[in-house]
């Protein structure tokens, strides 16, 4: 694999609108106006990468529908981090032969990280012959050629060519909220954590450059959002790849003082590279919301060791401190592996104890899952699923009460909140931690910040009641 950054250039880019043009003519002759729809799995960043898809097909003269059924394209997103993950997405593919029965037409492509598969690309190939077309991350920008050379040769399409990744500015983007926008700054990985497939599948680290991600930030902003969420694997890492010097607290910083009534959140921060610096530009700016994702995925120093990740427990530790001690209020979430190879009951109870110092509001838990082609797949691994299962529960079990006695803590406070949506007959909003309020209330709120009173709590959500009795709009 070449390690050298791709850069999408203009007129490489306006190529791919031509095929647009392309599409967009050939629909024209027929009179008809195609569907296509899209189908998202896996992380914020394939959900970005969907609405650039999306965005490609609505220039091609696409209208975006909601399901399968009908749609005259149908593009699948997809997710490797997990076996299941895959089987997921191998069994709703093959329920797609129904729809192409029924609309022969109907032209299907898979895309996203297991398309970076070599193993993925072969099956493909030998048992799904319905699949029109089948591209990886690194070929993204392609989308509108791909699509044409499936309609106009009626042929197959591969591009899963394995390279370290590009970078393209301008892809039009259809997002799915006005309210909140994802906002990639880099994108594919350096760190090779002994169990992840990511950087296999999305290629090395590269950084958007400063001009482009501000301008995409205003952009969003003058189109009403009031959350963003800048995306990266390891968003700690942006700016290292670039001539300029400038890192991700100095990226925060000047979002943070663009003009308009917006929040910043992000994800992924890898501890190695989560610095004072980052937590203190958190601390300085209200926009900046007191959230962060820190996924540790193991108390064991031996186990973060096998694991590749760069840190020990008394490291992460540390930096779990300072910044609780500049941020207060700060809302702290994680994720977590469960049984990964050679993992004993000691070092199970040390990721128990680190849990239960830190107090997290929230864990996103895992038992692990062996990928093919990395080297934890190879490892080792002496624990019967069994046990792995009870080390899981007792996890789930383990932080569900602190989540419980977490959010017990917030009844009797008023928070200003964003109103986002709606869950059946109540309203749904966030706190600026991201924990989610249930309250009653018009629909003409959402999309404003509302004062909500806690009144009540379970362990994933709050309750709340809104402080002025009329249901009136107010930013």
């Amino acid at each position: 694999m070449s390690k050298q950054t791709t850069v999408i250039t203009p007129d490489q880019l306006n190529a791919q609108f031509d095929y647009c043009d392309k599409i967009a003519a050939y629909w024209q002759n027929q009179n008809i106006t195609p569907a296509a729809y899209v189908e998202t799995y896996g992380c914020q960043q394939n959900e970005a990468d969907s609405e650039k898809i999306r965005g490609y097909l609505a220039q091609c003269g696409y209208r975006i529908i909601r399901e399968a059924e009908g749609a005259d394209v149908v593009v699948m997103n997809t997710c490797a981090i997990r076996e299941h993950a895959e089987q997921r997405v191998f069994g709703n593919l093959g329920a797609l032969t129904h729809t192409k029965r029924r609309h022969p037409a109907q032209k299907i492509f898979l895309c996203g990280c297991m398309a970076g598969e070599t193993k993925v690309s072969d099956r493909i190939k030998k048992s799904y012959p319905y699949v029109d077309g089948v591209f990886s991350t690194h070929h993204l920008w392609q989308f509108p050629e791909i699509l044409w050379n499936v309609l106009s040769k009626g042929k197959r399409q591969f591009y899963v060519e394995d390279e370290a990744g590009s970078i393209a500015e301008g892809i039009p983007q259809v997002r799915d909220h006005t309210l909140k926008a994802w906002v990639s700054i880099m994108y594919g990985c350096n760190n090779f954590c002994t169990y992840c497939i990511v950087p296999y599948v999305r290629g090395r680290e590269r950084s958007r450059r400063k001009e482009d991600i501000l301008a995409e930030c205003r952009e969003v902003i003058a189109g009403g959002a009031r959350e963003i969420t800048l995306l990266g694997q390891n968003v700690n890492s942006y700016g290292k790849d670039l001539d300029e010097q400038i890192d991700f607290a100095d990226l925060l910083a000047e979002i943070a003082e663009l003009e308009g009534d917006f929040l910043i959140r992000f994800m992924t921060s890898h501890p190695k590279d989560a610095s004072e610096k980052l937590f203190d530009t958190m601390a300085k700016y209200p926009k900046i919301a007191k959230q962060l994702h820190l996924p540790f995925q193991s108390g064991s120093s031996r186990v973060l060791k096998a694991m590749n990740r760069h840190y020990d427990r008394e490291t992460y530790l540390k930096k779990v401190n300072y910044a609780k001690s500049v941020m207060p209020d700060l809302v702290l979430t994680s994720d977590v592996i469960v049984g990964f190879p050679g993992e004993t009951e000691e070092e199970f109870e040390e990721t128990i104890s680190l849990i239960q110092a830190v107090h997290y509001d929230s864990l996103f838990t895992f038992i692990f899952s062996p990928r093919t082609g990395t080297p934890a797949a190879s490892m080792d691994d002496p624990t019967p699923k069994e046990e792995k299962s009870r080390r899981f529960d007792k996890l789930c079990a383990v932080q569900n009460e602190i989540s419980v006695q977490i959010h017990e803590s917030y009844v009797g406070k008023t928070l200003r909140c964003l109103v986002d949506g709606k869950d059946k007959d109540q309203l749904t909003a966030r706190t600026e931690g991201g924990r989610l309020v249930r309250f009653s209330g018009c629909d003409s709120l959402i999309g404003t910040y509302q004062n909500l009173k806690i009144t009540g709590c379970t362990t994933w959500s709050l309750t709340g009641q809104m402080q002025d009795a009329e249901c009136s709009v107010q930013n």
